[in-house]
């Protein structure tokens, strides 16, 4: 593969890349680069938000690098205030290792573990001394932090900035300076964290990681970036139709994009499928194959077509649907909270946009739709809930 073909592979799905003449001196140079990605496990799910930088590290796998996949095990106790507008609540260590346990399952549907260093932060970050850490903030500036637009906004706005909020991207920081990266790949979001560690290597005299910047994939409502606490989100461990159903939901104007961040389909052949006199509506059944198919198989794309035509085209009612027990602490006196049950299994963001859901008609149980808040349990099992337009469980 010649250079330049590396550099078009390197620069699909990105916004902006520091250090690019720095990455493709160190390629012509013949060096295996060490290419970092640092993860908060602050939620159990990897979304296809979160594959877009899982993606982009396995590119450069391909390209015969080594994947140095951070597990901020330390840092997600913290929490990462980028982008926020207030301090966010902070993670016990019991919430962090749950969550630990659940996503490390999943990089590896995306990531080839051959080629993959799994690093955790508590490793170093936990053993620094108080002594360390003043060390530490002694090589950053106040203003420098406050370069932040984050920053910048809550201060102007006389709103709470927590001191460990500051101390994050210097503990992101750490990380490329542990570990040695040549480069590191985040969301556009990080850009300021990613430019830290670009200055701390140079402080301890290493030479500099490049930065590869991402877009946030917007979720599948079309408006906010792809979010689980939003409830806007495709987890890549989704049952085939529940995934290619979501899929179908986005809005017509982001087809192009999910195509870019979400598959290898080349941006040319995406340019004729979306052309003038082109139905969206087969483009986004192309893509929500070639989704399905990346983290299934290509047969399990053709049976999630298949359902998918039969259920909304033929509007057959649904009988079968990725199954889902009921907790068994929603169950009070025989009877179980539908707008919990919705949020429980994952399916609205909140008991209150449950409500809103049953509110306006878009909760339905074997193709009935629903009204009450409160079912019994009794009644609910063997039933196929159905929350928005694609979105099916079997309650069990």
């Amino acid at each position: 593969m010649t250079q330049e073909e590396q550099l078009q592979i390197i620069r699909r799905g990105t916004t902006e890349i520091i250090g690019e003449g720095e990455i493709m001196d160190r390629i012509k140079a013949g060096r295996v680069l060490r290419v970092k990605l640092g993860v908060d496990p602050t939620a159990k799910d990897v979304t296809l938000g979160w594959a877009v930088v899982l993606r982009k590290l396995r590119d450069f796998q391909k390209l015969g690098h080594i994947a140095c996949l951070i597990i901020g095990d330390f840092t997600a106790q913290i929490g990462d205030p980028s982008g926020k507008s207030k301090t966010r609540k902070q993670l016990t260590r019991e919430e962090v290792q749950a969550n630990v346990d659940a996503v490390s399952k999943q990089f590896f549907r995306i990531l080839d573990p051959a080629k993959t260093e799994i690093y955790y932060n508590k490793d170093w970050l936990g053993k620094m001394t108080f002594e360390d850490v003043i060390r530490l903030c002694s090589r950053y500036t106040v203003a420098r932090i406050m370069e932040r637009d984050d920053f910048t906004k809550r201060f102007e706005n006389h709103e709470p900035i927590a001191m460990h909020e500051i101390l994050y991207p210097l503990c992101q920081g750490m990380d490329s300076v542990e570990i040695k990266s040549d480069i590191e790949i985040g969301g556009n979001d990080q850009k300021f964290n990613n430019l830290v560690g670009r200055t701390l290597m140079e402080q301890y005299g290493l030479e500099a990681q490049a930065v590869v910047l991402c877009p946030l994939l917007v979720g599948t409502d079309g408006k906010e970036k792809m979010s689980q606490s939003l409830g806007n989100y495709i987890s890549i461990t989704d049952e085939p139709n529940t995934m290619f159903g979501k899929t179908m939901s986005i809005p017509d104007e982001t087809i192009a994009n999910w195509f870019e961040l979400c598959t290898d389909v080349p941006m040319a052949e995406v340019g004729a499928m979306m052309g003038e006199g082109k139905n969206p509506r087969d483009a986004k059944i192309r893509l929500a194959k070639e989704i399905v198919a990346l983290y299934h198989s290509p047969s399990d794309a053709d049976d999630a077509e298949r359902y998918f035509v039969e259920t909304f085209s033929q509007r057959k009612v649904v009988t079968e649907a990725e199954e889902a027990e009921i907790p068994a602490e929603l169950v009070v006196e025989g009877f179980v909270s539908l707008p919990a049950l919705i949020a429980a299994l994952g399916l609205a963001a909140s008991n209150g946009k449950a409500k809103d859901l049953i509110s306006a008609g878009a909760v339905a149980l074997d193709g009935e739709k629903v009204t009450e808040l409160r079912i019994g349990a009794d009644a609910l099992v063997g039933r196929v809930l159905k929350v928005g337009k694609h979105q099916f469980r079997k309650l069990v």
